[in-house]
């Protein structure tokens, strides 16, 4: 195909599609002239995303619910009879000293960001497979960087980036391609989700738009041109790759940890 190919009438699966990256690349990929099937598990950021154009379709599910999943991929191949792209972009954040970890939460981080994102893969493959469609998975330049007080989320970005490699090997043979898109710090709600007080998530913004070399953090939209451009029919010859984009975060040197305060609190520098 080439590469003035656009996405026009196919249709995408985004996840986590109410706000942030998710609300960002649901709305570009409907300017692209995509049908847009926007999940996630609360219902009214779906439907601010859905505001911004007649192609985006909300619909809430919890991805973890293989009820949910099969009322979401029957409804698809009623309207549409297709996928094109999935989008797995749904994820969860918390930041917590190994002293303080618990198994729940270590099992509902790995559950949003592995397993969550491994069930919508399965459940859209027969779609995927008969388009010879796209998978973009988001991980973080922490899938690949280390920082202390996030072990298990980066951890789960490490896992999300070596099932994008498998993944691309496995689904090869169906000429159904595999990629991640791996984000440096961005303005979304991720941290303020995350349980965090409003200092403490002014304190890892200032941090962050130190750490990173072009000196800010990243904004959704930038983010999302890049899963638009992987999940592109025009793309045909990138599988199996990790991106990041990250102004520059990713090469540089992985930092010590500072010395905790009296709170107990570290931040992700």
């Amino acid at each position: 195909m080439g590469h003035d190919e656009t996405m026009r009438d196919r249709v995408v699966v985004v996840t986590g599609g109410g706000t942030g990256i998710g609300r960002a690349t649901a709305e570009q990929f409907a300017q692209a002239g995509a049908w847009v099937i926007a999940v996630g598990r609360r219902s009214a950021p779906l439907e601010d995303t859905a505001q911004s154009s007649d192609k985006v379709v909300p619909i809430p599910i919890d991805v973890l619910s293989e009820e949910d999943l099969d009322r979401l991929i029957q409804f698809i191949e009623r309207r549409w009879a297709r996928i094109d792209a999935l989008i797995n972009n749904a994820g969860m954040f918390k930041q917590i000293p190994l002293g303080n970890i618990d198994s729940e939460t270590i099992s509902s981080i790995f559950a949003t960001n592995v397993i969550g994102p491994s069930m919508m893969c399965q459940a859209a493959l027969p779609l995927l497979k008969a388009t010879q469609g796209s998978i973009v998975n988001l991980s973080s330049a922490f899938g690949h960087k280390a920082a202390p007080m996030i072990s298990h989320y980066a951890a789960s970005k490490a896992a999300i980036e070596q099932l994008t490699r498998c993944w691309a090997l496995e689904l090869a043979p169906y000429r159904v391609r595999v990629n991640a898109i791996a984000p440096g710090p961005t303005e979304t709600d991720i941290l303020s989700q995350s349980g965090l007080l409003s200092w403490q998530i002014e304190t890892i913004k200032n941090e962050e738009s130190k750490q990173v070399p072009l000196g800010r953090r990243g904004n959704p939209h930038e983010i999302a041109k890049w899963i638009v451009h992987l999940a592109n029919p025009s793309a045909t010859w990138i599988t199996g790759q990790v991106i990041s984009v990250d102004g520059g975060l990713s090469a540089t040197l992985s930092h010590a940890p500072s010395r905790e305060d009296e709170r107990g609190d570290q931040f992700s520098y």
